[in-house]
């Protein structure tokens, strides 16, 4: 049951492009920083416009000022780090990492519990229960403490479920 694709707490390539579509409200095919903002706000999760515009420039590898399919499956499966071996810098070393794991750390607690993973998943349209959530929790936690710290999603991103 367990697998080494970084993709896991997204699900599969269907999923990833539902995800991208529930963020993409008006169908144009591609997230503009407002659909963000309507997104996170959706979840609980309020974000300030200079957080969005910093987010929307790790996503948005083109330049063009929204973040189309492409972009999204490349944040989603690479962790948006160029390269992907090196994202070994402290703290602000990884502010794509940090932006991912802000996403489903929805009390800003600095843990993803299975509750935050399995509102995160609803919200998203992906049919999981919370029994499913805590299996993918425990997957990814090393400590033991039942969520999934930074430093373990870091670990997860980079270099796929230990």
């Amino acid at each position: 049951m367990a697998s080494s694709d970084p993709t896991s707490l997204v699900g599969s390539m269907d999923e990833i492009r539902r995800i991208f579509n529930k963020f993409d409200k008006n169908g144009d095919g591609k997230i503009s920083s407002s659909e963000v903002i309507d997104s996170l706000g959706e979840l609980g999760t309020k974000i300030s416009t200079e957080e969005v515009q910093c987010m929307m420039q790790e996503f948005d590898k083109d330049g063009d000022g929204h973040i189309d399919l492409d972009e999204f499956v490349d944040f989603i499966q690479h962790g948006g780090m160029d390269g992907g071996a090196d994202g070994t810098t402290q703290n602000g070393g990884n502010k794509e990492l940090k932006d991912a794991f802000d996403l489903y750390d929805i009390d800003k607690n600095g843990l993803i519990s299975a509750r935050e993973l399995h509102k995160v998943m609803k919200m998203l349209g992906l049919k999981c229960t919370l029994g499913d959530c805590t299996k993918m929790i425990r997957q990814v936690d090393q400590d033991g403490d039942g969520n999934v710290n930074f430093e373990e999603f870091k670990k997860m991103m980079s270099n796929g479920l230990v």
